[in-house]
């Protein structure tokens, strides 16, 4: 039985959104804007083949279950334009913050299902909530739940390239209840992933940990890492989990 939360800390890839379609780790507006920016002096395609190849080389490196997060400047540096010219170089590490943000959002994200339903079910019952994630860029990411409305649910907004730590480093999630002003040890911490959100659960402390099944839960071994204290399909799930430990009174007012 899972006590009740004091708090709710929730990823957001996997958890709060989904992207509906494959991801382009080298999308035409970005190609565009890149081949502007450095003067023309790489081709298109060769603008395409580095987003690509930085895209699977940075993927590789966040594999390796890093404790820290790179900077910006950093990842286009060592991932993206290691082989450009001094001037393309320098001229994308100006804009790396903003560039990190084109890269990072996805238009087709969208809310997963009863994700809005959990969070109603959350701030009826008066639970501060903070999002706790792995990303490239975080401003992407609140950009995203500001256009779906969402936004505003959330009283702290935890990501690792701000952060500068990564999940399952358990300084990510001890920020996130410094903020929130919460015991660690009273809050949930409901993620996709069996290696980075089981074991941050684990490592920080939490009340509970919570696994929402994702498409990157299936690629990855359960008898490898920790058990997660419950496991949900979707937001609906997590609504129903969560309204089994409210008061009696909010179960019904979020019910309806």
């Amino acid at each position: 039985m899972l006590p009740a939360p004091a708090a709710l800390l929730l990823d957001f890839g996997g958890v709060l959104a989904e992207g509906a379609g494959p991801f382009d780790p080298a999308p035409p507006e970005l190609v565009l804007r890149l081949y502007n920016l450095t003067g023309g002096v790489l081709t298109p395609g060769e603008i395409s083949r580095s987003l690509t190849d930085g895209e699977d080389g940075y993927r590789a490196w966040r594999d390796e279950d890093q404790p820290f997060e790179l900077g910006h400047e950093e990842i286009w540096g060592r991932f993206v334009t290691a082989g450009w010219p001094g001037p393309a170089r320098a001229a994308v590490r100006a804009q790396a913050a903003r560039l990190s943000h084109d890269w990072a959002y996805r238009p087709s994200w969208a809310l997963r299902p009863g994700i809005p339903e959990a969070l109603r079910a959350a701030r009826a019952a008066g639970l501060p909530m903070a999002v706790v994630s792995n990303t490239l860029s975080g401003s992407a990411h609140r950009e995203f739940l500001d256009r779906a409305g969402v936004g505003g649910l959330f009283a702290a907004q935890i990501y690792s390239d701000e952060a500068g730590v990564r999940k399952p480093n358990p300084e990510m999630i001890w920020r996130a209840t410094r903020d929130l002003g919460v015991p660690t040890e009273q809050c949930w911490h409901v993620g996709d992933s069996y290696q980075r959100d089981i074991v941050c659960a684990r490592r920080a402390e939490t009340a509970a940990a919570v696994l929402m099944r994702s498409p990157r839960t299936a690629r990855e071994d359960p008898a490898a890492w920790p058990r997660p204290d419950a496991v949900v399909d979707d937001g609906f799930g997590l609504r129903d989990l969560l309204q089994g430990r409210l008061p009696r009174t909010i179960r019904s007012d979020v019910s309806r």
